[in-house]
This record gives C-alpha cells, sequence and structure tokens, in this order.
C-alpha cells in the first residue's frame, strides 16, 4: 500500500503523499489481479502487506483484495500500521477480514528521536494501538529503529524498556540505514556511526532475550510460537507473489518486479496485463549460494561444508558449529556481511 501521511527521512520505499485520490482506484486493481492470480495459487500459507501506510486506507476494500485469495486455514495475515491510526474499530475489522497479526511502526519511544528520524507520530499512540490490536485478538510485533542522530544509549534502552512494557509477541530492531536519494543521504551529519550502532545492537540482543524471546534472524526476535513466518519465507528462499506496485515475487527460482507507480499498475491490470516491470533467473549455482547467504542470516545457520576450513579458522569467534551446521555468533551477527563473502556453494564444496 504505496500510500503515506508524511515520508520519513530514511524511506526509500515507493510510497507517496499526494496519491490519496489513487487509493480507491488502486485497490480495486489490487483485488481483480488478486482475483486472476488466485487460480494458479497453492493455498497461501502467509500474507504480509506492507507500505507505504496500509492502515492509511479504508479496510474494507483492502480486506476484499484478501478475500479473493486461497488464503489456508491457520494462515499468518500481517498488515502494517502506523500507531495513529490503529484504534479498535480497524482492528476488530482487520481481524474479522482474516488478519492475524499487526506490524506497528513505533521506530521510538523517545520524542526527540522520533522527530530526528523524520516520524510524525506522537509516544503516546503506541500504548493505544497495541491494546487495540489485542483486543481484537492481533498478534503484536512492534518495529523499532536504532542509530538515529541524537539518540543516546539512554535513549535506545528507553525505547527498549518501553517496547518491553508492551508485552509484544514480537521485536523487529533495524540499525537506520542511508538509502540513496533519501534526505538522510543529503546530509551527512545525520548518518549513523557503525560503533554506535554495534552497541546498540547488542543491548537489544541482551535484553530482548533476557525477556524471553527467542533470537531468529538477524534483525528478529519473538516469543515461542510467534516467528514471522512470512519473513522466514524470505529467508529461505521459498515462493511468494507479487501483489501491487513496486512489489516483488519470486517462483521457481525467478525473481519479478511490479511497475513502480499505482497509477501504471493499475492501468496495466486495467488492461488485463501482468504488472511486471522486470525479472531475472538465476541459475543453479548461484540459486544454491544465495539460499546458504540468506540462511545464514537466521538461526538454522547454513551447512559445514559451505565455510571452507582455512575461512572458518580466520572466522573464530564469528561462527560456531551446532552438529552439521554454522551459526552466526551473537558477535558474528555484527558481521555477516563478511562471513556471507566468505561462502561458497555446499553442493558444490561436496
Amino acid at each position: 500500500m504505496p500510500f503515506c501521511r508524511h515520508r520519513c527521512d530514511y524511506c526509500a520505499f515507493a510510497t507517496w503523499t499526494d496519491r490519496d485520490h489513487v487509493a480507491a482506484r488502486y485497490l480495486e486493481a489490487c483485488r481483480v489481479h488478486a482475483a486472476r492470480l488466485a487460480p494458479g495459487l497453492a493455498p497461501v500459507t502467509s500474507v504480509f502487506v506492507g507500505g507505504g501506510t496500509p492502515s492509511r486506507v479504508d479496510p474494507t476494500p483492502l480486506l476484499a483484495v484478501l478475500a479473493e485469495l486461497p488464503v489456508a486455514e491457520g494462515a499468518e495475515v500481517t498488515v502494517e500500521c502506523n500507531p495513529e491510526d490503529l484504534d479498535a474499530g480497524r482492528a476488530a475489522a482487520f481481524a474479522a477480514g482474516g488478519v492475524t497479526r499487526v506490524s506497528i511502526g513505533v521506530q521510538s519511544f523517545v520524542a526527540h528521536v522520533l522527530d530526528a528520524l523524520g516520524r510524525r507520530h506522537p509516544v503516546e499512540a503506541v500504548g493505544p494501538a497495541v491494546a487495540a490490536a489485542r483486543g481484537a485478538g492481533l498478534d503484536v510485533n512492534l518495529d523499532l529503529i536504532y542509530g538515529g542522530t541524537g539518540e543516546s544509549r539512554a535513549d535506545w534502552a528507553t525505547t527498549l524498556d518501553g517496547a518491553l512494557a508492551l508485552e509484544p509477541d514480537h521485536v523487529s530492531a533495524y540499525g537506520l540505514t542511508v538509502e540513496p536519494g533519501t534526505p538522510l543521504a543529503d546530509d551527512p551529519s545525520r548518518h549513523p556511526d557503525d560503533d554506535d550502532q554495534a552497541d546498540k545492537y547488542l543491548d537489544a540482543s541482551d535484553r530482548l532475550e533476557a525477556a524471553g524471546y527467542g533470537w531468529y534472524e538477524i534483525s528478529n526476535w519473538a516469543r515461542p510460537g510467534h516467528r514471522c513466518r512470512h519473513n522466514l519465507l524470505y529467508w529461505s528462499m521459498g515462493d511468494y507473489v507479487a501483489l501491487g506496485c513496486a512489489a516483488h515475487g519470486h517462483r521457481d527460482g525467478v525473481r519479478y518486479w511490479h511497475v513502480r507507480t499505482p497509477e501504471r499498475y493499475a492501468d496495466e491490470v486495467e488492461a488485463g496485463r501482468e504488472p511486471v516491470a522486470g525479472s531475472e533467473r538465476l541459475e543453479p549455482g548461484a540459486r544454491r549460494l544465495e539460499a546458504v547467504q540468506l540462511s545464514l542470516r537466521t538461526e538454522a545457520g547454513v551447512p559445514v561444508a559451505a565455510l571452507p576450513p582455512a575461512d572458518r579458522a580466520a572466522l573464530v569467534g564469528l561462527v560456531e558449529v551446532r552438529g552439521d551446521r554454522l551459526v552466526l555468533t551473537r558477535g558474528g551477527r555484527l558481521l555477516a556481511n563478511e562471513v556471507a563473502t566468505r561462502l561458497v556453494d555446499p553442493g558444490e564444496a561436496a
């Protein structure tokens, strides 16, 4: 859902603050496209409605899109929400329409940090949003960002305290990244510091794991039984279908992506065409290597054969052997990209 009330300074997603007038047409195009795709789909085990701001649009036509899909019983269905949008009525509508989980964009519980990120919601909106979700029986994820301008470690501790006090089912904590073409990228004085972010990541790991949230992917922690199945699908190179403008999909080793704007997406769907802008097919070897690079990010780790013995020796302290798998240590998560560059296709190594 590519519509936003305000564009955050760090955001490089395909979102617009001046396209609300096309939302109804766009949602109908999504519904028509979903109905067109549905006959070729196996039962859908997870749906993730991202943005933009999905909670900004009318939930009735949004849920009509979901209703066109062959969603399996017990599927995980997540909608991203801004705190100020999620009230009891909207949460109840989501639950009645098959949504099982909301991901609330909190980012920080400190006002000056939110302001530095270009976020506009008040800190006080988060608690009522979580209460509304809980009242409707929805699982709750809280999205947090660390490393913004002026954020001290004490500020980050305040954010972790605020998140844990609300007892969410799942917490995602991401280091602030600088994306080209954003206001953040244009202002080097606001760029995050690597050492500061490393300290805050370890703080998050310590606090969340001590509170009973198990780490299962570099930036994600969950209570038992509440890991995000949709995210795990990405990390395991599963198949997923793109729906909506700028969405990406992956089927049978082919990655593809849709046209970027909501108007172009609607134009293509209304004309009876697939709104695909481009695609790429990974060769089997490249696909296997990418699969292990993605798996490295998770608690499952990679086959021992994916890291040559010499590299294993060079990376002591960053990886550990668990049975026939290599898994990142706590410190290794900070240098996952460095470890990933050393991996080889385990099929070739064998």
